[in-house]
């Protein structure tokens, strides 16, 4: 029987990885002070720390683009090599 999985917040992710940010206390002690796996805590600080670049700047939108254009690019080679 798998163990129920808890949904977490992105308030409180946030809040987790702002701790994390600091650095004032270790992964081991961050975790079990907020009753995380310690895998998460560092997920949660890069993720944090990603993206605050694109709340802060105008990144998003232009990066939004390009994908569509590699998206369009990798369909035309697929729909040649199906010819």
């Amino acid at each position: 029987m798998k163990p129920n999985r808890r949904k977490h917040t992105p308030a409180f992710k946030a809040k987790v990885a702002m701790e994390a940010v600091k650095g004032e206390q270790t992964v081991a002690e961050l975790s079990s002070r907020f009753e995380v796996h310690p895998s998460q805590t560092p997920k949660w600080k890069k993720a944090l720390l990603y993206g605050a670049a694109g709340i802060l700047g105008n990144d998003q939108p232009q990066k939004k683009e390009g994908n569509a254009t590699l998206i369009y690019h990798l369909y035309q080679q697929i729909s040649r090599l199906k010819v």
